[in-house]
């Protein structure tokens, strides 16, 4: 089943990639706005051969793997903290529901005035965002401690430390790790879109450049390059949470074909 998907999905973006290259052709849309296919292989095969390129790529993979592990540290912290503490769960409750809906993108002329273009400009923006998605999965998991288990574990007069490693934590794991699987696509977009909007180094100043120099082409492929960033980002987390969470029923009940 799972290789009969792969060609589906294989079968699906070959015919994506057709299109592409047949509706510029057919004169459906403007070559300048919308190059065909092959001229954007092309500028891709360009941009791989450019040091430039892989300086930028470097950029935009630093900018995003710092502010995922501060965000995934942080998050992971002030989860478990705030989810132990009732009381300083309601104390900080209205602030978190204040804090949480502002985008991070209304940062960016924070972290302008505070960082100029530099990196911490580009980490501020992809901490704030990914902290959340974090911290609001540890929060759930957490509260979702079976009360029974949890009432026997004190009947059993274990330790802080024990019923944090061996009831709180294995109960937590699965949201945490889908808090992270959350975080690291929402990393990369933000990082990204900082470069983009900041003119930070990274892919996202390289496409602002590509685009404001008319370089249409060269602009759609490194706009594939981080589409391409994202997949990986994304197959790369479900492998670790799969692996993390090998001992859990929901992955054991997985059976490849």
């Amino acid at each position: 089943m799972r290789g009969g998907n792969t060609l589906l999905g294989a079968a699906g973006l070959a015919a994506f990639l057709a299109l592409g290259e047949a509706v510029p052709r057919l004169g459906l849309v403007e070559e300048a706005y919308a190059p065909p296919t092959s001229r954007i292989a092309a500028a891709l095969g360009a941009e791989l051969t450019d040091p430039a390129f892989w300086s930028a790529l470097g950029g935009t993979l630093t900018g995003w793997a710092l502010g995922l592990a501060l965000a995934v540290a942080a998050g992971v912290f002030a989860g478990v903290l705030l989810g132990v503490v009732p009381c300083l769960r309601e104390v900080t409750a209205s602030t978190i529901e204040f804090l949480r809906p502002i985008p991070s993108v209304a940062l960016i002329p924070l972290a302008v005035l505070l960082y100029g273009t530099a990196l911490p400009s580009v980490l501020l923006l992809v901490v704030y965002a990914a902290f959340w998605q974090v911290l609001l999965q540890t929060l759930h998991g957490v509260q979702d401690v079976d009360p029974v288990a949890e009432e026997t574990a004190r009947a059993y007069r274990l330790s802080t430390w024990a019923r944090v490693r061996h009831l709180l934590w294995p109960t937590a794991l699965p949201y945490v790790m889908t808090g992270v699987r959350l975080a690291a696509s929402v990393a990369l977009i933000l990082a990204v879109t900082a470069e983009l909007v900041i003119g930070a180094p990274g892919l996202g100043q390289r496409i602002a450049v590509a685009q404001a120099s008319q370089a249409v082409p060269e602009m759609y492929a490194l706009i594939a390059v981080t589409g391409l960033l994202g997949l990986i980002v994304n197959v790369g987390a479900r492998a670790v949470e799969r692996r993390a969470l090998a001992w859990h029923p929901s992955v054991r009940a997985e059976v490849p074909a």
